[in-house]
């Protein structure tokens, strides 16, 4: 499949809200949240007001339509470390999952992020979610845990 990774335009800001949906993890047998759960203060931290001078966003385009956004921002989210760390959320379309593009999207995020200077990014995921061993793969390791989810750092060398 051919795809292009690039930064996220001003105008495309909007898409973040649909991927913040796709980016919930939904253990095997449970429900699926309605869309209307992207609007609760806890997850609109990750995309309200996009575009701040800690923001960054990379999308995967293909076929003239975005499949897969990951973006960044230092945030007070489930995977916050310190107040100059950014924290990553990803998502693809389930149909473009599985392919390899969310992992080259999580290589160039910390290769721009690393560009911008910052030491260490991190992130939450479910101790369930396949993509740990996709976070894995990049460089993040785990340094904390809780009841359900890895706390996941990666240091920018």
């Amino acid at each position: 499949m051919e795809y292009v990774i690039r930064e996220i335009k001003p105008n495309e800001h909007n898409v973040l809200e649909d991927f913040l949906y796709e980016a919930i993890f939904v253990p095997e047998g449970a429900e699926l949240p309605p869309k209307s759960i992207t609007k609760q203060p806890e997850l609109q931290i990750y995309i309200s007001d996009f575009g701040k001078k800690d923001d960054n966003a990379l999308v995967a385009e293909a076929e003239g339509k975005i499949i897969g956004v990951v973006w960044t921002r230092i945030m007070n989210d489930y995977g916050h470390i310190d107040d100059e760390t950014p924290s990553f959320a990803i998502s693809l379309y389930k149909e473009y999952r599985g392919l390899g593009i969310g992992t080259e999207m999580m290589r160039q995020m910390l290769e721009l992020l690393k560009k911008k200077g910052y030491n260490k990014a991190s992130l939450a995921v479910w101790q369930t979610n396949y993509a740990v061993k996709m976070y894995q793969s990049v460089g993040f390791e785990i340094i904390d845990k809780n009841e359900k989810e890895y706390i996941m750092i990666c240091y920018l060398k």
